[in-house]
């Protein structure tokens, strides 16, 4: 285009980057008041014909009508075309600074410019001050892209178009800036002062020449009429206790609004804005003309001509009418409606005042001195920004009298509302949509600010209290570890280090000895809240080098020295915590409950009915053998786009399975749970339920191989294996002519010669071990179990050493007295794996089971180990086994 050339050449005429920064700054300020003008006049003459036109024609039916048609047609314009400017603004714009992926443009700007002049115009409840603040952001946000900077000089120049745009909608310059440091970028530096300061100033000069004015007060007239008395002051203190109550109420009612409207009143965005309308002007229209112009209506209150049912009604209808427009979505602000809030509220406060003093002759400060004293306390209760608060009220109003009352208002409600819902407004909002903004840790203040849960190591080996001292030692040996936590059902009950096992030398124990006679009974540990500097104390003052972290007696990590020195030096190399998109979490749309009278829970999600049944009986027999009640979950997968809690899925056939599992359950006399869980990942939804239902062990089925490119198991199976702290058993179901898997339906009885031939391939580690402890409740599922427990050696070596599976099978015997008959088996292979499954092709063994050594069972199988090459070597079925991370 023609005008390329010449704008390429203007930019390169701006430089050097000061002079531009100035520049941009300005034309920042410009636009911003530009488009504060325009959105104000747009609201205000469509506003005026509203108000005039329900005069001419009857109001119960001009003011619900034009209420449910604008509202529809701005519903309709930002869901079409952007739906970021759905809301305030605001919390998108602080979201944007915070490097959230937001969309701030052009586009943003004109549609939420349009959109806030027909929702606004319509005559909702709403302030224009939030719009002007997203639209400016997005104009200087187009800018930056235009004149192209470095990212942390656009999030500045960003901030300072929002700062601009908040000038210019209330000509309050100062506030502006405040605004900015207090609220959005909490920066204080030269740069970001500078352009905020020169961006603001410009938008509230402009925007007042232009007669942009927020208030159309006398505000000469209002000066001369306040007063502020010693007397006051308790009164004051009145307002500021009552403004931060209502003020937390009103957070806490924004939030519950937007949840009513998401969740039970599903329609889409122009129907939920369409119906805010329809019932704001029903409401609008049963009360008195005043209330049909939300600016007129807040001067009336600070002019002092309202009575104090006037006040009463309009605090109340301006509430609920608030509530009743935000929660729709609409694209309108709550600063206006804080304001007027606050104005009402402080009005009856002083009105009360002046008619509990007036009768004792003792000079009181006039209702409109408390009106404006309100509006920036009830603002500060809403938006946490006490400064802002009480800048943003003098500066529309230039009345000193009003800065004491202003400071006792503004703190008091600032404490109140702080202890009753901490947080600001706007990072809940964001909460509410999933996004959280994560604080880095302030420079050299890690040790403080960082907590043993934060670096901790959750895969924790952990060693049994019967272990025999001969198998304590050969952990040792094996491990690189100096020392292991002692647990006893899932709980914490001694260490042991290699500086026991030194001790012990002279005392002759035999070999069979149990571990809680070797163990040190009482170790020091530490709780997921302490800090790094007292774990650290705690490691220097006791010489040890790791602790246990306990949740109550619940192992969940260990810390060590070295955790501590990682997480230092991933700080000193920049890797703070940075802000992230927090996923939508899976929704339950159908469960249900069993006494819960077991002593843990077994999970088991379903998704085949072919395979479901196996499953189901696998987890029923260790359900029986360990006291454990059955979890069983059914996800159900929607596309991203739509949210879990919202979406209308059918239930129908994954209930059916469901029952199908509660009529077994039911005849084997197990404590049954079912749930339905809607969710965009499947592995999400099922460490959701692990976590929230205290799963101690899950049952999966794997089949058998993945095309995933860097998958092992496939996506979920992998994702469950990282990050499940339970008990993880995988299983492969056999394709072998005598397996059940294409024979049988969920409802069938047991194959009863299935699971007669088991092998377990033995390498000493705690999964093997843990293994072992599996096998007794398994082999049930047999008819005269025959049990091998393999040892796979070189060829080279003359004589194998069989003691590993010596003393497995002395653990079975002295732990369950089997039936069965158990072999140790010698097995001569170049590798483990190749052994295992020549031997099962040889032999002929229905099942494989397989424990994953001390570094977990999917980073073995990353290394090209045991477990998943044998899964996808044989066709017999395989049983994984991982033991639990955070116990």
């Amino acid at each position: 285009m023609w005008y390329i050339p010449i704008f390429q050449r203007f930019r390169q005429l701006l430089q050097p980057r000061r002079r531009l920064a100035i520049f941009e700054a300005c034309l920042i300020g410009l636009v911003s008041a530009l488009a504060a003008v325009l959105l104000k006049s747009g609201v205000g003459l469509l506003g005026a014909w509203r108000v005039q036109t329900s005069v001419l024609l009857p109001a119960w039916f001009v003011l619900p009508g034009i209420g449910l048609a604008l509202g529809f047609l701005a519903g309709w314009l930002v869901e079409r075309v952007a739906p970021e400017t759905s809301g305030s603004g605001i919390p998108q714009v602080k979201a944007v600074l915070a490097r959230i992926p937001i969309a701030l443009d052009l586009r943003v700007a004109l549609v939420k410019l349009v959109g806030g002049i027909l929702a606004l115009g319509s005559g909702l409840a709403l302030g224009r001050e939030g719009p002007t603040v997203q639209v400016s952001a997005a104009l200087a946000a187009q800018l930056s892209r235009w004149f192209p900077t470095s990212p942390d000089h656009r999030r500045q120049l960003i901030a300072a178009g929002a700062g601009a745009g908040l000038a210019a909608a209330f000509n309050t310059p100062i506030a502006g800036v405040l605004f900015i440091v207090e609220e959005l970028l909490q920066d204080f530096s030269e740069f970001t002062l500078g352009t905020a300061i020169l961006a603001s100033f410009i938008g509230a000069v402009v925007s007042r020449l232009l007669g942009g004015r927020s208030l159309d007060l006398n505000l000469a007239l209002t000066a001369s009429k306040t007063e502020f008395f010693v007397q006051d002051i308790p009164f004051y203190l009145v307002l500021g206790v009552l403004a931060g109550l209502m003020g937390a109420l009103f957070n806490r009612g924004i939030i519950a609004s937007l949840t009513v409207y998401r969740r039970s009143l599903r329609f889409g965005l122009p129907a939920r804005v369409a119906l805010a309308g329809l019932v704001s002007g029903i409401i609008v229209a049963l009360l008195p003309l005043a209330f049909r112009d939300n600016t007129g209506l807040r001067e009336i209150l600070i002019t002092g001509e309202a009575s104090w049912s006037m006040a009463a009604i309009a605090f109340i209808s301006q509430f609920i009418l608030t509530l009743v427009a935000y929660g729709s979505g609409v694209p309108g602000g709550l600063f206006a409606p804080a304001l007027t809030l606050g104005a009402a509220l402080g009005y009856l406060v002083g009105m009360g005042e002046h008619s509990l003093l007036l009768p004792f002759g003792i000079a009181t400060g006039l209702p409109i001195t408390y009106a404006l004293a309100g509006m920036g306390a009830f603002f500060t209760a809403v938006a946490r920004v006490p400064i802002t608060g009480i800048i943003i009220v003098f500066e529309m109003t230039t009345d000193f009298n009003l800065v004491l009352p202003l400071m006792i208002g503004c703190a008091t409600s600032y404490l109140v509302a702080e202890k009753l819902a901490p947080g600001s407004l706007y990072d809940k909002l964001l909460a509410w949509n999933g996004i959280t903004i994560e604080k880095a840790a302030p420079a050299g203040g890690i040790m403080t600010n960082l907590t043993a849960k934060d670096v901790m190591q959750q895969q924790v080996e952990t060693l049994d209290t019967e272990m025999p001292l001969d198998e304590v030692m050969q952990a040792f040996a094996r491990s690189h570890h100096r020392g292991f936590p002692v647990v006893e059902d899932s709980k914490l009950v001694g260490i042991v280090t290699q500086s026991d096992l030194l001790n012990i030398r002279d005392r002759n124990l035999a070999n069979d000895t149990p571990l809680r006679q070797i163990m040190t009974t009482t170790p020091m540990s530490v709780t997921p809240i302490h800090s790094l500097s007292n774990v650290l104390y705690l490691l220097d003052r006791y010489q040890i080098s790791r602790l246990p972290v306990l949740d109550g007696r619940k192992l969940i990590g260990i810390i060590t020295r070295g955790d501590i020195i990682r997480a230092e030096a991933d700080h000193l190399n920049g890797e703070n915590a940075t802000p992230r998109l927090r996923p939508e979490p899976s929704y339950v749309v159908y469960q249900t409950r069993s006494p819960s009278i077991g002593s843990g829970r077994l999970l088991v999600p379903v998704a085949n009915p072919e395979t479901a049944g196996i499953l189901l009986e696998m987890a029923a027999a260790i359900a029986r053998d360990r006291h454990y009640e059955i979890d069983c979950v059914q996800v159900m997968l929607i596309p991203r786009h739509s949210s879990p809690s919202e979406t209308e899925v059918r239930t129908a056939k994954s209930r059916r399975l469901l029952r199908q599992a509660e009529v077994l359950a039911k005849k084997w006399q197990i404590p049954l749970h079912t749930q339905i869980r809607v969710t965009h990942d499947v592995a999400q939804a099922i460490l959701e339920t692990i976590n929230e239902q205290h799963i101690d062990l899950i049952l999966m089925g794997w089949k058998g191989s993945t095309s995933t490119p860097g998958r092992l198991f496939g996506d979920v199976v992998d994702s469950v294996i990282r990050q499940a702290s339970c008990e993880v058993v995988l299983v492969k179901l056999g394709t072998t002519p005598h397996s059940p898997v294409q024979t049988r339906l969920i409802a069938s009885v047991p194959t009863p010669h299935s699971f007669n031939r088991w092998l377990i391939p033995m390498a000493g580690g705690p999964n093997s071990r843990l293994a072992i402890k599996l096998l007794p409740a398994l082999v049930t599922l047999g008819n005269d179990p025959q049990i091998r427990l393999a040892q796979v050696f070189k060829p080279s070596e003359l004589k194998p050493d069989m003691s590993v599976s010596e003393q497995a099978i002395r653990q079975l015997m002295r732990r369950r007295k089997l039936s069965s008959t158990v072999v140790a088996l010698p097995v001569q292979a170049d590798s483990v794996a190749e052994g295992v499954i020549n031997l099962v092709k040889t032999e002929g063994y229905d099942v494989v089971v397989l424990g994953a050594s001390h570094e977990g069972l999917l980073q073995h199988a990353i290394q090209g180990n045991i477990p998943e090459a044998i899964a996808s070597g044989v066709e017999s079925t395989v049983i994984l086994v991982r033991g639990a991370i955070n116990k």
